[in-house]
Order: structure tokens, then C-alpha cells, then sequence
């Protein structure tokens, strides 16, 4: 069979092929093609760089380290399994026992007169400097864990691993030293720090395919052969695919070159498919390919609804020659199903007068109440396109049996429309939405709003109580009891009243001039003082909050009028409230009538007694 026919889409129908082994691959031990590329001189003095070259070419052959023209041209390592991209402190390495890596740093001369390296193990061997093939311009500690050597345009060494296997550290340093001497050796590590590398020395390469805790796979809103460290947090709207990318990466952190079986599978009917750059939609819940999961080569995989305009919420499972890489489980909603509609407020007669006070939700919508649009499992959906729903054009409208002479439209503006679907981002999740009365009219009637798809064009409906009514004019006030004992919760509930004796309006703030005065004796009010951006609700009402006075020295059991006046309505036609209450400590339960009661009940008891008496002495 031809490495391009293997290359090929298996179909579904021959999955069972793949338990028999006959397209399992395990690839031979390869180092890391993402090993730093050194075959030319770097020039930033602050680099300590590990020669290499291709990444096979670093596992077969003795290191080279050797002048020219050039610098480092030719330069190479040996036994080299993994190098990370970095070339300052903090840098990483993996070497078979008995390999060698060959170090470089360039053009130290004008910030410092001398290079000092320290191991931890292994040992530094030869030593290249200035452009010569001389290999005594360095100096070695005893144990050659040590090192130190003229700075010039390239200085050079060979680091040997050793046999035995473990983690070791080679750093390097600048220094003001003199020349190379045992002495300069002692102080090599005086100097300043610019170059770290972690070395791990192992016994023998690791088996190639991809390595679960190096790779990535993570979701995303489009296919991308560099994904993300990070899921996508954006919710897929209906129309919309989810992507699920790979970046598979071997034990040494390389991009993974072993091809092999990848399977794909999705629950709930979701369909899916793999590839590269632009993947197409699936057909099928399960999908298999071979490849690499790498970039470029079947590492991106398409989620999409099996049931158009249906939502879905499934989990994804990506394996690779029978190894869970990932699970991932994502949800794509669906078209509009339900509608609801919530916050309504009253509105003023002859117009669709709004502020933004009412829904008071930070986004400064003027509007009379919110509209959310439900998937058939109770997503949150966006109104305008299936995919962003951003701005389109109004998809809500009033019912024609709705359009009366007191309610003439509702409308939702494009910039009030719903962007988000996220929790996070409230209140975008809902539209705001404004209603109209007509001229002089007022009443309440029942509202059906209509909401178009611009999808699907399917249509569905919701029905909301519309108010038309005045400004307040009057109001009357109460408390939720007669009567409270020290410590409770009082509710004083004023209701505000328009010229024509109906509730008022909630666009329209009572307090708009004037200083409201609530004068209640004995009781804290815990609810702010209304003022001119105090509004009240649906109904007319509003409702303030009073705790009974906790201090026991404060107050005193007995009945209490508490004064409610708000000047801007007092001042025209409204009269001052007063709201009569009483208050007990809660020690002395017993009240004045039944006092009398009692009395009343013990001065017949003793006059039975004194009848029964009067029998007693005549029968005598």
C-alpha cells in the first residue's frame, strides 16, 4: 500500500480495519524539529547558543566545533534529542548519555574581558576563541566542571554529558577578569549571569508519537494551525461550527512527526470532520484520518448541529492510534424557539418617553423593558444574524391585532439589540424594547410581540401587559402592619396616583423638585431617600424599608403617626400623609382590653359565687 493511499480519508465503513493494526504506525526515536537554529553566528552578546542542525543531523556524527570566516558556520552538537527556542537563562535541553553539546556566545569584547562557565556535571572539553583553531586559551578546573576563557568576536566549548543519566545546569557568565588563569577560574562565576540551561541526560530516546501533557487541543471559533493555549469562551450561535485544533507535541516538546490512525467521535448527533485550513462539514458523528496532528496536516476538526436550526451540546473525543488526546464538549445553539419578556414598566400617554433609569443595568438603554430570545433547550439566542446577531436589521415587531388607539407600536432599536449570550457580559444577553401609547390615551391592554428570524424566518410570540397613564399627581401611604415589635422589618408603601386616578406612570420620577420629608418616629429608614432619579414601579408604587428602633432605651411602647410629603406633589395637589402605627417592646404582651377582660371575668365568677351562697342559707 503507497504511503498516499494510507494518507487518504478512511471511510466510516472501514473503521474496523484499524483494530487489526493495519494502520498502526510508531515512528523511530527523532529529535525536536523545533531545536534553536545556530548554523549562523547570533550577534547580541547576551546569548549563550547551542550549536545544532537539522534535527536528525543531531543525533548521528561527532559534535563539529571548529573556526572559519564565518564564525560558527558548521557548528553542531550530538546526541541531541530536544532544544527549546531560548538562549538566555532559562533554557532547556535533553541529550542521550554520552552526547555532547557544543556552546557559543559572540562579540563579548567591548563589555567584558573574560567568559566563565559552570556545569554541574558532565565536563567542558574543547575550546574555540577568536576566530583560531587554538585550544589552549581557556582554563580548566580539576574536575573540568569549570571554565573560564578570553572573551573575543566567538568563544566556543564542548560540553560532554557523560553516562550517567539525571539533570544537570550549565550557566555562564561575564566577567572583568584578567586573563584566563586557575584564579580566573576561582572567580568565573563573579561575573554577571546571561546564559542557563537545564540539561536532561537520558538513557536512550523516547518512543515518537505525540505526548498528552506537551500538546494542545483546544476549541475555537475558526480552524488555525497555531491554536491557542486557551479554550474559546465565545458561545457558537446557530449556523455557526466549532473547531477543536491541535498542536500534538512529543516527549521532547517537538512538533510530532509520527503519522497515525487520528479518530474523531461526537455524541448527540453532532457531526464532525478533520483537516487542514479550510475543513468542510462533516457527515457523520465519527471520522477518521492519518496524519500527524500537527500544523498542516489533519490538525483541525469541525463541529457542526446534525439537525439544522436544532441546538446541540456534545463531547467530542479525539484519539490517535488508540490514545484519548483530548475530550472537548461544546454546544451550538439553535434558532429561536421561546421569547420572553420581563421589566415591563408603565409608559406616559401620547409617545414612547423612556429613560435609562428604568432598566438601570449600566448600558444606558432608554427602554421599557427587556426581550430575550430561548433556543428549544433554553439557550440564550441573538436576535440579527444566525452567527453574531450584531446590529441587523429589527426582527421585532407588534402583533397587527395588537395596534390599537392605546398601544400603536414596540420597537427595538439596532444598537439595543442583544450581542451576547454570555453571563459574563450583562446585560447584552437581553434586547431593550420600547412601546407607544396613544394620544391622550390610557389604560392597559395586552401586548403580543412578534420576533422574525432573519435565519430561519420562523416566527414566534410573546404577550406582555402594556400600561398608558399619567404622571403621579396624588398618592396615598401605608404601612404592611398596624402594628411592630422592636427589631422588625417595616414596609411603608406609597402609592402614587395620575390626574385621572389611575396608577401612575414609571417613567416619570415623583421626587422630580423638591426635598421628600418621611418623618417616622421610632423606626430607621434603611431604604435610600427618594429623589428626582427615584422612580417607582410597574404599578405606581414604591416601597421603603424601616427597622423598629433596636436601642431598648429608645423607645417606648405606644401608638405613633409618621408624616410623608413629597413637596412636588403637595405643592400642586397632593396632600401630606399621615400613617398611623404602633409599637411595643415585645416584654409586655398584654393590652388594656384584655386587662378588662379579665376583670370583667372575675367579677362574674364572684357573683355566681355569692348567688350559690344565698341558696345555701335559705334552704337552711
Amino acid at each position: 500500500m503507497s504511503t498516499k493511499t494510507l494518507r487518504k480519508r478512511i471511510s466510516l465503513v472501514a473503521v474496523t480495519a484499524l483494530t487489526a493494526g493495519v494502520l498502526s504506525v510508531v515512528a523511530a526515536p527523532a529529535a525536536n524539529a523545533n531545536i534553536y537554529n545556530s548554523s549562523n553566528a547570533v550577534a547580541t552578546p547576551s546569548f549563550l547558543n547551542v550549536a545544532t542542525v537539522s534535527a536528525s543531523g543531531n543525533l548521528t556524527g561527532a559534535a563539529v566545533i571548529s573556526a572559519n570566516a564565518t564564525g560558527v558556520t558548521g557548528y553542531k552538537s550530538h546526541a541531541l534529542l530536544y532544544k527549546d527556542a531560548s538562549s538566555t537563562t532559562a533554557q532547556t535541553a535533553t541529550v542521550l548519555a554520552g552526547g555532547t553539546l557544543v556552546l557559543y556566545t559572540q562579540s563579548h569584547a567591548t563589555t567584558a574581558t573574560s567568559v566563565g562557565f559552570t556545569a554541574t556535571g558532565g565536563s567542558f572539553g574543547t575550546t574555540v576563541y577568536d576566530n583560531s583553531e587554538a585550544t589552549a586559551t581557556g582554563e580548566w578546573s580539576t574536575d573540568r566542571k569549570t571554565m573560564a576563557a578570553l572573551a573575543g568576536t566567538t568563544v566556543a566549548v564542548t560540553w560532554g554529558a557523560g553516562t550517567t543519566v539525571g539533570t544537570y545546569t550549565i550557566n555562564s557568565y561575564l566577567s572583568t577578569a584578567n586573563a584566563p588563569s586557575i584564579e580566573g577560574v576561582a572567580t568565573a562565576t563573579n561575573g554577571t549571569l546571561f546564559g542557563g540551561i537545564t540539561v536532561t541526560v537520558v538513557a536512550s530516546a523516547a518512543t515518537g508519537g505525540p505526548v498528552v501533557a506537551n500538546s494542545t487541543c483546544t476549541t475555537a471559533a475558526a480552524a488555525t494551525n497555531s491554536p491557542s493555549s486557551l479554550d474559546n469562551t465565545s458561545a457558537y450561535m446557530n449556523g455557526a461550527s466549532a473547531y477543536v485544533n491541535l498542536a500534538l507535541k512529543d516527549a521532547y516538546l517537538a512538533t510530532n512527526t509520527t503519522e497515525g490512525n487520528i479518530v474523531v467521535s461526537a455524541t448527540n448527533g453532532a457531526l464532525v470532520n478533520i483537516g487542514t485550513g479550510t475543513v468542510t462539514a462533516g457527515t457523520g458523528s465519527t471520522v477518521v484520518a492519518y496524519g500527524k496532528g500537527t500544523s498542516g496536516d489533519d490538525n483541525s476538526i469541525r463541529i457542526s448541529q446534525g439537525t439544522a436550526g436544532a441546538p446541540v451540546t456534545t463531547t467530542v473525543t479525539i484519539s490517535f492510534n488508540g490514545a484519548t488526546i483530548c475530550t472537548k464538549t461544546v454546544t451550538i445553539r439553535g434558532v429561536p424557539s421561546t421569547m420572553a419578556i420581563t421589566s415591563v414598566s408603565s409608559v406616559a400617554p401620547s409617545g414612547n418617553a423612556a429613560t435609562a433609569l428604568w432598566l438601570a443595568d449600566g448600558s444606558g438603554r432608554d427602554a421599557h423593558m427587556y426581550i430575550q430570545l430561548l433556543d428549544s433547550a433554553g439557550n440564550t439566542v441573538l436576535p440579527g444574524t444566525a452567527s453574531t446577531g450584531a446590529n441587523g436589521a429589527p426582527e421585532f415587531s407588534i402583533a397587527s391585532a395588537s395596534v390599537t388607539n392605546l398601544i400603536t407600536a414596540v420597537t427595538v432599536a439596532a444598537d439595543d439589540q442583544a450581542t451576547s449570550v454570555s453571563s459574563s457580559l450583562l446585560p447584552w444577553n437581553y434586547s431593550a424594547a420600547t412601546y407607544t401609547c396613544g394620544n391622550s390615551q390610557y389604560g392597559t391592554q395586552k401586548v403580543t410581540v412578534n420576533h422574525t428570524s432573519a435565519a430561519s424566518g420562523k416566527i414566534i410570540s410573546s404577550t406582555f401587559d402594556a400600561r398608558c397613564a399619567g404622571a403621579p399627581y396624588t398618592y396615598t401611604a401605608s404601612f404592611d402592619k398596624a402594628s411592630y415589635v422592636q427589631g422588625e422589618i417595616a414596609t411603608l408603601t406609597v402609592k402614587f396616583l395620575d390626574s385621572k386616578g389611575n396608577a401612575a406612570n414609571s417613567v416619570t420620577s415623583p421626587s422630580s423638585t423638591g426635598t421628600t420629608v418621611l418623618s417616622v418616629p421610632m423606626m430607621t429608614r434603611i431604604s435610600s431617600l427618594p429623589g428626582a432619579t427615584t422612580l417607582t414601579k410597574a404599578d405606581g408604587t414604591l416601597a421603603l424599608k424601616y427597622t423598629v428602633s433596636l436601642d431598648t432605651a429608645g423607645i417606648t411602647a405606644g401608638g405613633y403617626n409618621g408624616i410623608v410629603d413629597f413637596p412636588a406633589l403637595t405643592a400642586v395637589a397632593a396632600t401630606a400623609q399621615t400613617v398611623g402605627y404602633k409599637l411595643t417592646t415585645g416584654n409586655d404582651t398584654t393590652s388594656n382590653a384584655d386587662v378588662l377582660k379579665s376583670i370583667v371575668a372575675l367579677i362574674a365568677s364572684i357573683n355566681k359565687q355569692i348567688q350559690a351562697l344565698q341558696k345555701l342559707i335559705l334552704k337552711r
